[in-house]
């Protein structure tokens, strides 16, 4: 199977190398985690190291703040964005009444971005707020696995984020966002200590231990060396 480098120093040598070509993965954590970054990070070391345009697809923060963001770290976003190698999308309230009319129209919007760019790294910020605009929870899980399959079938390989309330075992805010996902990568942060766990990862074996990251000057490091002891999460 093909592999996507993630770009995230020492994320790799948990993935067997990177994550699967066109596989959907779920980014979870509470507040403060990292998801943002991680995901930001993502899509541009995909433009800028590995010539993999990407699109940065917001639910809720505007696209001004997420630029900022990532100008934080030093990244050369801007010339990314003129060459057409990197792109953010806010998306558009979505009414709950008009749900279906409205999620096909976004959904056929990231397609002709997708097209025109060549995208092959999407990131959906977030699955929580995507959720909380149906006004009805009976349609997430369904939902959702949509999304997930239209993005295997534009042939691109995605980090969708999650809310996740406090607790190691606990990866999204309504309990049926990992089970539409092809993997899940929880992260946690207890001062002064983050940490990295891979749950799943279908089709591909993974590490089974919880890591230590630091976000850093130039984005998030792994140490795939040292293991955080299980306990120091709770």
């Amino acid at each position: 199977m093909a592999r996507v480098k993630s770009g995230i120093p020492g994320l790799d040598e948990l993935l067997e190398g990177g994550f699967l070509e066109s596989s959907s993965v779920l980014i979870s954590g509470g507040a403060g985690t990292g998801k943002t970054i991680l995901s930001t990070e993502f899509v541009y070391k995909g433009a800028k190291e590995y010539d993999e345009p990407g699109i940065y697809i917001t639910m809720e923060e505007g696209a001004t703040n997420i630029w900022w963001n990532m100008k934080n770290f030093k990244w050369d976003v801007t010339s990314l964005e003129q060459e057409n190698m990197l792109k953010i999308y806010k998306v558009g309230m979505i009414n709950p009444q008009d749900f279906a009319q409205d999620f096909e129209k976004e959904i056929n919007k990231i397609k002709n971005m997708v097209d025109d760019m060549g995208a092959k790294r999407i990131v959906i910020d977030s699955t929580t707020a995507f959720g909380m605009w149906m006004g009805n929870t009976s349609k997430i899980r369904p939902s959702l696995f949509r999304l997930s399959e239209e993005l295997k079938d534009i042939d691109t390989t995605s980090l969708l984020t999650a809310e996740a309330p406090e607790g190691k075992n606990q990866f999204s805010r309504f309990g049926v966002e990992e089970f539409v996902t092809d993997g899940v990568i929880a992260l946690y942060f207890k001062p002064p200590q983050r940490a990295m766990f891979i749950r799943k990862m279908r089709g591909t074996d993974h590490d089974k231990k919880p890591h230590p990251f630091e976000i850093t000057s130039s984005g998030v490091q792994v140490d795939p060396k040292q293991e955080v002891l299980w306990e120091s999460l709770e």
